[in-house]
């Protein structure tokens, strides 16, 4: 097959071009904005899953949806200790310039452009000097000045209540609202999670037409409860996981029908096995089934001469690479993990079992456990149990 016409994209983020499995999540949330928009009580959204399933990229579906709409939208990567003040400050910098233009009453949104300068200049030497490691050079607008005590008390939950509903009463202006999508959501610290949440709490009563779209990995919605007892009633919680038969088979079949390619129904049987129906492991394999295929239809022998390269592409950049940034106590502690959880089904493993499989303490393992959960490699959503983040890798380390 010409590997010119692969219609498939696997990538960190990258919209496949079938997206398929997600109508659902992207319907209801049309109705959110379009209730936001007309004055109408509505949730935020959190979207929660494993490595892989596609959160980013419903995560920038939903964005998308609202810019479709002219909402004033701004995306930010939350990052383990790293203040989310001046990220939050470009974020909506972006959303203010999305409406601005269209507003009729330039000293207005010279107000709410002083607000924002406010809110970001209050950040302290340390979050900037975070900000600018994680390679965040944003600098507030200097054309305006600085509103004087206005979002600028050093709270960051007051402070993001006045930021928010200045920006949301100048959208509002228009007859549509803000968005602030936020990716690595539990990274954000318990205690700006916490004021985001009061926040969002606060402009949710008002009925501004403000929302916060996050995503993050499956303990997120645990830690936002941890933060604030009243965000389970905050958020619309979306569990995102791996495609049912029927949707990963449109992933697979559409791009190719769009290229006058078809699959043999066996060859999708072997797809599904291979992947579990994982949405980035779909794109893998289906992109190297595509090169190795030799015509039209696909069939099963060109996806079983194919599938060693794309478990070896994915030794490589999906798994070696997380697994490389592991210390050697914390590979004991993964490598511990994947030999428990093949009785586990390879789901959540007792800590307890771990400390046993490795004839040791179990508060001699903490500081492994702990640097696995800050580097996003494993996640614990109960007391006493971790889990990988990311699908299969209890198979890949077992590989090894």
């Amino acid at each position: 097959m010409d590997p010119i016409r692969n219609p498939y994209a696997p990538g960190a983020g990258q919209r496949p071009p079938e997206l398929a499995g997600r109508d659902r999540e992207l319907g209801q949330f049309e109705v959110t904005l379009e209730r936001v928009g007309a004055g109408r009580p509505e949730r935020s959204m959190v979207l929660s899953g494993l490595r892989g399933v596609g959160k980013t990229v419903l995560l920038n579906a939903l964005r998308g949806e609202a810019v479709r709409r002219a909402w004033g939208t701004g995306k930010i990567e939350a990052r383990p200790d790293q203040s989310i003040r001046i990220p939050v400050a470009q974020a909506v910098h972006a959303a203010v310039r999305e409406v601005a233009h269209r507003h009729r009453d330039p000293d207005r949104v010279d107000e709410v452009a002083g607000t924002l300068k406010s809110f970001a200049l209050r950040a302290t030497v340390e979050e900037r000097r975070t900000a600018r490691s994680a390679g965040v050079r944003w600098t507030p607008p200097t054309d305006v000045p600085a509103t004087r005590g206005r979002a600028d008390s050093g709270d960051l939950e007051l402070d993001l209540v006045e930021l928010f509903t200045d920006v949301a009463t100048l959208a509002g202006d228009l007859g549509v609202g803000v968005g602030l999508f936020i990716d690595e959501m539990q990274d954000i610290s318990i205690e700006e999670l916490a004021a985001l949440c009061g926040a969002c709490h606060e402009i949710s009563q008002q009925g501004a037409p403000l929302i916060v779209v996050g995503a993050g990995l499956p303990h997120l919605p645990v830690a936002l409860a941890a933060s604030k007892s009243y965000a389970e009633r905050l958020f619309r919680y979306v569990s995102v996981d791996r495609l049912p038969r029927a949707m990963a088979d449109r992933a697979w079949r559409l791009p190719a029908a769009t290229e006058g390619v078809t699959f043999d129904d066996d060859a999708l049987d072997e797809l599904y096995a291979l992947t579990d129906g994982y949405p980035y492991f779909v794109q893998a394999y289906g992109k190297v089934t595509w090169d190795a295929a030799v015509g039209s239809p696909i069939g099963v022998d060109d996806v079983r001469a194919a599938a060693p390269e794309a478990e070896q592409e994915l030794a490589i950049g999906f798994f070696g690479a997380r697994y490389d940034r592991a210390t050697p106590a914390e590979r004991d502690y993964m490598t511990a993990m994947a030999d428990l959880g093949v009785e586990a089904g390879d789901l959540a493993v007792a800590t307890a079992g771990i400390a046993e499989h490795l004839a040791r303490k179990p508060q001699s393992l903490s500081p492994a456990r702990d640097g696995l959960i800050k580097k996003g490699l494993v996640y614990s959503a109960e007391r006493g149990s971790v889990a990988f983040t990311v699908p299969h890798f209890g198979k890949y380390l077992r590989a090894r």
